[in-house]
Order: structure tokens, then sequence, then C-alpha cells
């Protein structure tokens, strides 16, 4: 394990959920100096990194990072929603940056 080279992003441009994703992958990206990777549309990265549901299938958006040693890390596989059910972009960005914490220093 090493300290984030990359935060990489799945996705894909017309998802319902890409604008909510990407704006955190680049607050991400930018908060702590490295670079954002975009892939469109990359089922087998997220089938390799990502999370799957019980038959094995994918979904995205995804959001990864890449770390030092070439190992990637789940940071952002599911939105968090507020009490109400609708996006909450501050927790999504805290929950990224809590599951990123072993890796920055």
């Amino acid at each position: 394990m090493g300290r984030v080279r990359k935060i990489v992003l799945v996705t894909e441009q017309g998802h319902p959920l890409h604008n909510h994703f990407n704006k955190i992958a680049n607050r991400l990206s930018k908060e702590l100096n490295v670079e954002l990777e975009l892939k469109y549309g990359d089922y087998v990265f997220v089938t390799q990194y990502g999370d799957t549901d019980d038959l094995g299938l994918t979904w995205l958006p995804q959001m990864f990072a890449e770390l030092e040693d070439g190992s990637v890390v789940k940071v952002l596989t599911q939105p968090n929603l507020t009490d109400m059910g609708y996006l909450d972009e501050e927790k999504d960005y805290k929950a990224a940056l809590e599951a990123l914490k072993p890796y920055i220093q």
C-alpha cells in the first residue's frame, strides 16, 4: 500500500449520477493535488476493482484511487442519500475522504 497517485472515476456522461460523482472526484483531485482519470464505460475495470450485486453485475459510476504501488482501492461506489432521499454532495465527499484517509498523509 502507499499514498494516492490518482483518483479514477468510471462513469458514463449521460448517466444521471455522472455530474454528482464528477464534482466529488474533481474536488478530491484538486484538494489532494493528484491526477484525475476518467474512464467511460470501463466495466472491466469496475468488475475487477469495484462493487457488484448478488449476480456479479456492476454499475456506474464508481470512484477509486490508484496508489503509488499500483494497487486500486474503492473510494465511493454508491451515493449516500439524505433522509429525504436526495443526493448529498457534501456527505459523499466526506465518505470518499474517509475511505482515502489511510492513504493520505
